[in-house]
Protein backbone atom coordinates (compact mmCIF):
# COMPACT_ATOMS: atom_id res chain seq x y z
CA UNK A 1 0.00 0.00 0.00
CA UNK A 2 1.55 3.31 -1.14
CA UNK A 3 0.97 6.06 1.40
CA UNK A 4 1.34 9.77 0.70
CA UNK A 5 1.50 12.75 3.02
CA UNK A 6 -0.59 15.33 1.21
CA UNK A 7 -3.07 18.17 1.55
CA UNK A 8 -6.84 17.67 1.73
CA UNK A 9 -8.86 20.83 1.14
CA UNK A 10 -11.44 22.07 3.56
CA UNK A 11 -12.96 25.45 4.28
CA UNK A 12 -15.48 27.53 2.40
CA UNK A 13 -15.43 28.91 -1.11
CA UNK A 14 -12.48 31.30 -1.53
CA UNK A 15 -11.47 30.61 2.09
CA UNK A 16 -9.14 27.59 1.78
CA UNK A 17 -8.07 25.53 4.74
CA UNK A 18 -6.03 22.37 4.33
CA UNK A 19 -5.55 19.26 6.41
CA UNK A 20 -2.20 17.53 6.13
CA UNK A 21 -3.11 13.86 5.95
CA UNK A 22 -1.59 10.44 5.43
CA UNK A 23 -3.69 8.85 2.70
CA UNK A 24 -3.55 5.96 0.30
CA UNK A 25 -2.15 7.25 -2.99
CA UNK A 26 -5.21 6.16 -4.99
CA UNK A 27 -7.83 7.81 -2.75
CA UNK A 28 -9.30 11.15 -3.91
CA UNK A 29 -7.82 14.45 -2.73
CA UNK A 30 -10.62 15.22 -0.27
CA UNK A 31 -11.67 11.60 0.18
CA UNK A 32 -10.83 8.97 2.75
CA UNK A 33 -7.54 9.23 4.57
CA UNK A 34 -5.71 7.15 7.15
CA UNK A 35 -4.75 9.85 9.64
CA UNK A 36 -4.66 13.63 9.95
CA UNK A 37 -1.16 14.79 10.91
CA UNK A 38 -1.49 18.57 10.69
CA UNK A 39 -3.18 21.65 9.27
CA UNK A 40 -2.27 24.49 6.92
CA UNK A 41 -4.13 27.80 6.81
CA UNK A 42 -2.92 29.87 3.81
CA UNK A 43 -5.16 32.79 4.81
CA UNK A 44 -2.86 33.59 7.74
CA UNK A 45 0.31 35.63 7.30
CA UNK A 46 3.57 33.86 6.47
CA UNK A 47 5.06 34.85 9.82
CA UNK A 48 2.05 33.63 11.81
CA UNK A 49 2.95 30.52 13.88
CA UNK A 50 -0.59 29.12 13.44
CA UNK A 51 -0.25 28.96 9.64
CA UNK A 52 1.22 25.44 9.68
CA UNK A 53 0.61 23.02 12.54
CA UNK A 54 2.22 19.58 12.43
CA UNK A 55 2.08 16.60 14.73
CA UNK A 56 5.82 15.99 14.42
CA UNK A 57 5.75 12.57 16.10
CA UNK A 58 3.18 11.20 13.65
CA UNK A 59 4.93 12.81 10.65
CA UNK A 60 8.17 11.09 11.67
CA UNK A 61 6.30 7.78 12.00
CA UNK A 62 4.76 8.00 8.52
CA UNK A 63 8.06 9.01 6.95
CA UNK A 64 9.80 6.11 8.70
CA UNK A 65 7.35 3.57 7.25
CA UNK A 66 7.83 4.90 3.72
CA UNK A 67 5.16 7.55 3.17
CA UNK A 68 6.06 9.93 0.34
CA UNK A 69 5.25 13.62 0.90
CA UNK A 70 3.95 15.74 -1.97
CA UNK A 71 6.05 18.76 -2.96
CA UNK A 72 4.09 21.25 -0.84
CA UNK A 73 4.07 19.00 2.23
CA UNK A 74 7.79 18.32 1.70
CA UNK A 75 8.35 22.09 1.94
CA UNK A 76 6.51 22.17 5.27
CA UNK A 77 8.45 19.20 6.61
CA UNK A 78 11.74 20.72 5.48
CA UNK A 79 10.89 24.00 7.25
CA UNK A 80 10.08 22.02 10.41
CA UNK A 81 13.33 20.06 10.11
CA UNK A 82 11.63 16.68 9.70
CA UNK A 83 12.71 15.88 6.13
CA UNK A 84 15.32 17.11 3.69
CA UNK A 85 14.02 18.58 0.44
CA UNK A 86 16.28 19.34 -2.50
CA UNK A 87 15.63 22.74 -4.02
CA UNK A 88 14.51 22.50 -7.62
CA UNK A 89 16.22 24.61 -10.29
CA UNK A 90 14.92 25.13 -13.79
CA UNK A 91 17.00 27.88 -15.43
CA UNK A 92 15.15 27.51 -18.76
CA UNK A 93 11.78 28.38 -17.23
CA UNK A 94 12.50 32.12 -17.12
CA UNK A 95 13.77 32.31 -20.70
CA UNK A 96 11.43 33.76 -23.34
CA UNK A 97 9.76 31.27 -25.63
CA UNK A 98 10.43 30.92 -29.38
CA UNK A 99 8.10 33.66 -30.71
CA UNK A 100 9.27 36.17 -28.10
CA UNK A 101 12.89 35.43 -29.02
CA UNK A 102 12.05 36.01 -32.70
CA UNK A 103 10.40 39.36 -31.87
CA UNK A 104 13.39 40.42 -29.75
CA UNK A 105 15.79 39.47 -32.57
CA UNK A 106 13.73 41.46 -35.11
CA UNK A 107 13.67 44.48 -32.77
CA UNK A 108 17.45 44.29 -32.30
CA UNK A 109 17.99 44.10 -36.06
CA UNK A 110 15.67 47.09 -36.59
CA UNK A 111 17.52 49.06 -33.91
CA UNK A 112 20.89 48.19 -35.47
CA UNK A 113 19.61 49.23 -38.90
CA UNK A 114 18.30 52.53 -37.48
CA UNK A 115 21.64 53.19 -35.74
CA UNK A 116 23.51 52.45 -38.97
CA UNK A 117 21.17 54.75 -40.89
CA UNK A 118 21.63 57.54 -38.32
CA UNK A 119 25.43 57.15 -38.39
CA UNK A 120 25.50 57.13 -42.20
CA UNK A 121 23.61 60.41 -42.63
Amino acid sequence: MAVKLRLARGGAKKRPYYYIVAAHSTSPRDGRYIEQVGTYDPMLGKDNPGRIKLNEERCKHWLSVGAQPTDRVARFLDAAGLAKRDAKNNPDKAKPKKKAQERMKAAQEAAAAAAKEAAGE
